[in-house]
């Protein structure tokens, strides 16, 4: 029986120096998530309109410090069965190294509702090592994955 979608709107999780992860779509600063997403190497100079299309679809994170402005950010798209795939996954500069995004991710991949999730995919360049510990790895079997990307004009 369908029970919902989760996670609900009041969603979150305290960390003990006082970081919060936080499903609360009205709470999402999108200056700093536009920000963030157009200064990364995957999605250079994305627009705004294109940033707040993507977390409409998708059930968006935020991660804020304990003074309560945004720091963080992530996105997963999922069917909540077959697959799940984590993207966007954002620490501010200055604050990589605090272990928060082992926060982020852990919590996110560790949803009690999503623990039966038979697949989740990650594209990255780079913190393999962060997301190994989450139980990412590369392809196992390569010839069963394909991708269709855009064509160039």
């Amino acid at each position: 029986m369908f029970e919902g979608r989760f996670p609900p709107a009041d969603w979150h999780c305290r960390r003990d120096d006082g970081y919060v992860i936080a499903s609360d779509r009205e709470r999402l600063d999108f200056d700093f998530i536009h920000r963030s997403l157009a200064a990364s190497y995957w999605s250079p100079g994305i627009s705004r309109q294109a940033v707040e299309m993507a977390a409409a679809h998708s059930i968006p994170f935020g991660l804020y410090a304990p003074d309560g402005r945004q720091v963080g950010y992530c996105r997963v798209i999922t069917d909540q069965v077959s697959l799940a795939y984590l993207a966007d996954v954002w620490i501010e500069p200055g604050l990589r190294g605090l272990g928060l995004g082992k926060f982020l991710v852990g919590t996110v991949t560790g949803i009690p509702a999503w623990r039966t999730v038979r697949r989740w995919l990650l594209f990255t360049a780079d913190a393999h090592d962060l997301y190994r510990q989450f139980g990412f790895s590369g392809l196992v079997e390569p010839d069963r994955v394909m991708a269709r990307l855009p064509s160039c004009p």
